[in-house]
């Protein structure tokens, strides 16, 4: 074809030019400016346990798929370490912005709640809101030496540090909620830096944080389109809120206490059924509910002990001192099932009271029943006859027949005779005779 003159090339090249712009344009658009207009809200209210990690990890995924931001509505006094390492991974690695917002107004991001809202990508707070209080404790009472203490205080110190660093807060104020036990409120928290946003409600956080950008752990730079939202609240479902419910350290340790004082009802009432059965539920329940709640065993085995040492009450005269031994050992082992767990992972005193109380007074009660019982005349059998009136039958010069509740019965005058059709009363029994004298004799 030639060479094209001098000026057509120009504008060839200039065609060329703008075609190419207008084609890759887009592309860096979409890299930069992906919007996210949907939001889906969360909501955890209570401690830091497993079934919350997968409740999260759910309602994350959904945004995901939804390409939503995810709110957050968090208030909790702490929990397992190792929970909350699982949720703060899931938020860093999350593919949609997620926005933890520590509220309603009151509540509290204690311990493990700190490591999950200074991991958001938006972190906001509502006016009476604290924050803080981040030392970690050894589960599962185990006990640490000081070199032991040390290193794990050092090591959750550097993973807040990371987080704050991450999300550009204030890593020095945030190493202290775990070196010192530091605790803010929501006003200095947001002068400190450790969040963004100090907002009323919901809808002022929507507002907002609307045209703000967050970057993912991806590289992608989203833009949040929030103003106006509608959002989606996505709650736990039924199971996930009965598990949650279960992993109540108090609700834990009543079912314990119901299902041993059930086994220890049927124990004194053999044949009782309900008490077994209901107590023998119960205490399955709390085996999950320990279980979870990564309790003290030597606190679960010492309480046992303490039912073992009532129920021996039954059949061991020791004036008491096994009724106190084992409230001794109950109250002990109650102290003791949660003494070394994190913060939010406690029972509280009145209840341990309310219980310990409640066990001594059942068992009060229960033991002067039977001592009742063994004291009571036999009211069945051959025994059950002494002191019961009758009818002479045929006279009793001294023997006779005698008629004794629809049954006959050879019977013998213990004081003279008596004659037919008199009333009787039994004095004794022998063998399978009756002896009885005439009703009204000394």
């Amino acid at each position: 074809m030639g060479w094209l003159p001098g000026y057509k090339r120009v504008f060839a090249f200039l065609v060329l030019l703008v075609i190419g712009i207008a084609l890759l344009a887009p592309v860096g658009v979409l890299a930069q400016d992906r919007v996210v207009e949907e939001v889906v809200t969360l909501r955890v209210d209570g401690p830091i346990v497993p079934v919350v990690a997968e409740y999260l990890d759910r309602g994350i995924s959904e945004a995901e798929r939804r390409g939503a931001v995810c709110v957050i509505e968090l208030s909790t006094p702490g929990g397992l370490y190792d929970t909350t390492q699982k949720i703060v991974r899931r938020i860093l690695n999350a593919h949609v912005p997620v926005v933890v917002y520590v509220s309603p107004a009151g509540s509290w991001a204690s311990s493990a709640g700190t490591f999950i809202t200074i991991s958001a990508h938006v972190a906001a707070m509502a006016p009476g809101s604290r924050i803080g209080a981040a030392h970690p404790v050894a589960g599962g009472g185990e006990e640490l030496s000081g070199a032991q203490e040390e290193k794990i205080t050092q090591d959750a110190a550097a993973w807040v540090r990371s987080l704050a660093e991450m999300r550009d807060r204030n890593a020095e104020k945030a190493e202290l909620t775990v070196t010192e036990s530091r605790s803010y409120t929501d006003k200095e928290a947001l002068e400190y830096g450790l969040i963004d946003l100090r907002v009323q409600d919901l809808n002022e956080l929507l507002a907002a944080i609307d045209g703000r950008r967050v970057t993912l752990n991806s590289g992608d730079e989203v833009l949040l389109s929030t103003a106006g939202a509608v959002p989606e609240r996505k709650d736990m479902t039924r199971v996930e809120r009965i598990l949650h419910t279960l992993s109540n350290p108090n609700l834990a340790y009543i079912l314990l206490s119901i299902g041993m004082l059930g086994l220890l009802m049927e124990f004194y009432n053999p044949g009782a059924i309900f008490p077994g059965a209901a107590g023998g539920l119960a205490l399955l329940l709390a085996l999950y509910s320990l279980g979870t709640l990564n309790a003290d065993w030597s606190g679960v085995l010492l309480i046992i002990l303490g039912f073992v040492l009532l129920a021996l009450e039954l059949f061991v005269t020791s004036f008491g001192l096994l009724t106190a031994g084992g409230l001794i050992a109950v109250t002990l082992g109650s102290l003791m099932l949660f003494s070394g767990s994190p913060a939010g992972i406690g029972i509280n005193f009145g209840v341990i009271a309310g219980v310990v109380v409640g066990i001594a007074l059942f068992v009060i009660i229960a033991g002067q029943a039977v001592i009742k019982a063994h004291r009571r005349r036999a009211t069945t059998g051959m025994e059950g006859m002494v002191g019961t009136a009758g009818i002479a039958l045929t006279v009793l010069d001294p023997k006779g027949t005698v008629l004794f509740e629809g049954e006959r019965w050879r019977a013998r005058a213990e004081n003279g005779p008596i004659g037919a059709d008199e009333e009787v009363v039994v004095v004794r029994v022998e063998g399978l005779s009756l002896v009885v004298r005439r009703r009204g004799e000394p």
